[in-house]
């Protein structure tokens, strides 16, 4: 579903990506670990092209993704979860979700409210539908914004350290909605520092530094015998 093919994204002289190939399955759930800084949001960013690459090549479902065709390949196939929710204040939550839907899928609104409330039951959210964002906490928040893009009914999520913003007592709601959402076919890569998310939902994880790929297993391998000396030195501090 997702390709990156010797991605490099740089800002100014400051080189953020460095030469990153990377294939996401169908239905995959990777997960994307490491330090602060590493690249982790940029690299998925690229992924949808929010953030354009310095050089390589990004491919959705087998199509090249380019400054031309971005927006359409993005619309019909990837939806993304950013750290700060980024519901718009003035509009309730109902109206949240079924914005994209009229707008860019041109359902209409009833379709658009019918599928709106479908994926509230999900989040468990129903009774919020007519409230405004601000009424909510940041958990509850951040399961709208998960409603949101599972709305779009896309074939490709992007959680960008969707619980990073959260008090630690609601981590956990969001999580376990995310882990629902993992036994569904959707294609979920998702960059987090929650390591138990990480153990019970990933097929695969990468971890990242300095703008590379280190290191790629499945759980098994990356908890119990990781090859990486970085990789080993990050986990002793981050599994205390």
């Amino acid at each position: 579903m997702i390709k990156l093919d010797r991605v490099c994204k740089n800002f100014g002289e400051l080189e953020v990506l460095r030469d990153i190939s990377l294939t996401v399955n169908e239905g995959e759930k990777l997960v994307v670990i490491g330090p602060s800084g590493s690249g982790k949001s940029t690299m998925v960013r690229c992924m949808n092209f929010l953030e354009e690459p310095t050089s390589g090549k990004v491919f959705i479902d087998g199509t090249e993704l380019t400054a031309q065709n971005k927006n359409e390949m993005v619309r019909k196939n990837c939806a993304m979860v950013f750290q700060q929710f980024n519901l718009y204040p003035h509009m309730t939550v109902l109206q949240n979700i079924t914005l994209a839907p009229i707008k860019l899928q041109k359902l209409s609104k009833q379709e658009a409210e019918e599928i709106a409330y479908e994926y509230l039951d999900v989040v468990g959210l129903r009774d919020k539908a007519n409230v405004y964002p601000t009424t909510l906490s940041g958990g509850q928040q951040q399961r709208v914004a998960i409603a949101r893009a599972l709305a779009t009914k896309q074939k490709i999520i992007l959680f960008d350290e969707p619980t990073s913003a959260l008090d630690p007592e609601t981590v956990q709601e969001v999580l376990d909605v995310m882990i629902r959402l993992s036994k569904i076919n959707i294609t979920m890569v998702v960059v987090t520092h929650e390591m138990g998310f990480a153990r019970q939902v990933a097929d695969r994880i990468i971890f990242m530094d300095q703008g590379t790929i280190l290191e790629e297993g499945e759980p098994e391998h990356f908890f119990q015998n990781p090859t990486s000396d970085r990789t080993k030195a990050f986990l002793s501090k981050i599994l205390k």
